[in-house]
């Protein structure tokens, strides 16, 4: 069985390595030419703040279920 703090952590990153991914996505569906500089660092706020967002609504919910 899977430690809850440890399936929390999975689960947080993994939902904003996605948002991160639909950003960067976004970034080349658009078809404007952006700077790399400027897509890698979007992404990267848009991980860090996903990080911030999801991290507490995530873990109180696997100590629910668990």
């Amino acid at each position: 069985m899977i430690n809850p703090a440890r399936l929390s952590a999975l689960m947080y990153t993994g939902i904003s390595l996605a948002a991160a991914l639909l950003f960067l996505l976004a970034t080349y569906a658009t078809g404007r030419t952006y700077p790399p500089v400027a897509r890698t660092g979007g992404a990267l706020w848009v991980f860090i703040l996903s990080m911030i967002i999801t991290m507490p609504l995530v873990i109180p919910y696997v100590n629910r279920r668990r």
